[in-house]
């Protein structure tokens, strides 16, 4: 693992500015979209006599698409062979409306039905934000980059989990999610004016002959990473599905207090997500080696949110939120480098179908973890499991991250 030469990081654009600010606020109202069910699950439960089971069953739908349409290069497909731009204001349209629609159901299959179509359309965001970045930013920029989507991705759930629990609280859940639902579509007013056009510094290389699928899979470093992302977004989901229902449930919260302590450790993450993207990317621009710096991202950081164990075992409640936040906050380390070492192997013209495939694959554990966990609780009448489980595939996304991924650089396709 050498070290690469050291360049003078130049600042961002304005142009690059609003590209990135635009996606940051997509891949927040994405996320909060994905975690309203999370803040209402036990008001919706109530109302339409769930089990513990359905519950998770109604989790896990979103993901079902979500990771089949991209793990079958659909979404990769799209994203490579059309304006991107228009791909990504297509599907936030489409996961914005399933969002509202879901305010206006009154049983359990039509909720099913339409976190299906939300898969579907957020299915399109991760392969689209990849060739974006790849595309338009260089490697010195990618992290910091990546570090700011992604903390859009951790802010939206703080944010959901901390509005949305004090909204549910006073107005009830079918408010939350029409006003979640539709005021989001705003997005696409300043999206459809500012998306990029296709003319970044890497965007030659992307016009060239795109890699075929059999290629990329082809390189252990897609595997690793593809498995690596699953064991990571196992505790991901593991936290935004269960935990708002596991502090209302055994640590017995009202539902405002929920919101109130449960909104922190995902902030967190945010923090420390853009916080080593941003030392990660000062670090390589001096020279440092990208494999050491984007791979001990993953291996610290996934290593140390097992302190998420305890979280469970503990009886002092100030305890516990302090435990889970430090577990947060090493997360938020492995998430701020994941994309960029995607990004970084894969090249543009790899970078979509490269994405798809991990995305699609990584996210076969957002069907898994809620439905798990919550056959877990039913079966145990507690969270302790199910807190093991989650420490476990985040101990071993760190092995496949450090020892099972290779050298941080393109990989050289076949001309």
């Amino acid at each position: 693992m050498t070290s690469t030469p050291a360049v003078k990081p130049a600042a961002l654009s304005s142009k690059e500015w609003r590209i990135l600010i635009l996606l940051v606020i997509s891949a927040f109202i994405n996320y909060i979209d994905r975690t309203t069910l999370s803040v209402a699950a036990t008001d919706i439960q109530r109302e339409l006599h769930l089990t513990n089971t359905q519950v998770g069953y109604l989790q896990s739908a979103f993901f079902a698409t979500y990771a089949i349409s991209q793990i079958t290069f659909l979404a990769g497909w799209v994203v490579g062979r059309f304006h991107v731009g228009w791909v990504l204001a297509s599907g936030f349209l489409l996961w914005s409306g399933a969002t509202a629609l879901t305010g206006a159901a009154e049983v359990f299959v039509v909720i099913f039905a339409l976190r299906l179509l939300l898969g579907i359309g957020e299915s399109v965001s991760y392969p689209s934000y990849s060739r974006i970045l790849a595309t338009e930013y260089p490697e010195h920029h990618r992290g910091f980059a990546n570090a700011l989507i992604d903390s859009g991705t951790k802010a939206g759930p703080a944010l959901g989990i901390l509005i949305g629990g004090l909204l549910v609280s006073q107005l009830g859940w079918r408010v939350f999610f029409f006003v979640l639902g539709g005021g989001s579509l705003l997005w696409l007013i300043p999206w459809s004016a500012w998306m990029p056009q296709g003319q970044g510094s890497a965007m030659r290389e992307a016009k060239g002959h795109s890699i075929p699928i059999v290629e990329i899979l082809s390189h252990r470093s897609a595997w690793f990473t593809a498995f690596g992302l699953f064991c990571g977004n196992y505790y991901w989901y593991f936290l935004i599905t269960w935990l708002p229902a596991y502090l209302e449930k055994e640590r017995h919260f009202p539902k405002a207090k929920m919101a109130i302590f449960a909104w922190f450790p995902f902030l967190a993450i945010a923090t420390s997500c853009i916080a080593a993207g941003w030392v990660s990317d000062r670090l390589i621009a001096r020279g440092h080696s990208p494999t050491k710096v984007r791979k001990g991202c993953a291996g610290i950081g996934l290593s140390f949110a097992t302190v998420l164990v305890p979280v469970v075992l503990v009886h002092d409640e100030k305890l516990a939120m302090v435990l889970l936040t430090i577990a947060c906050l090493s997360f938020g380390i492995y998430s701020s480098n994941l994309w960029a070492i995607t990004q970084s192997l894969a090249g543009p013209r790899a970078a979509g179908k490269w994405t798809s495939f991990q995305n699609g694959f990584g996210n076969f554990a957002g069907v898994l973890a809620p439905s798990l966990t919550g056959f877990v609780v039913d079966k145990t009448g507690e969270f302790y499991l199910a807190f093991v489980v989650a420490a476990a595939f985040a101990l071993t996304g760190a092995g496949m991250f450090v020892f099972g991924v290779g050298p941080i650089q393109q990989v050289k396709w076949k001309k």
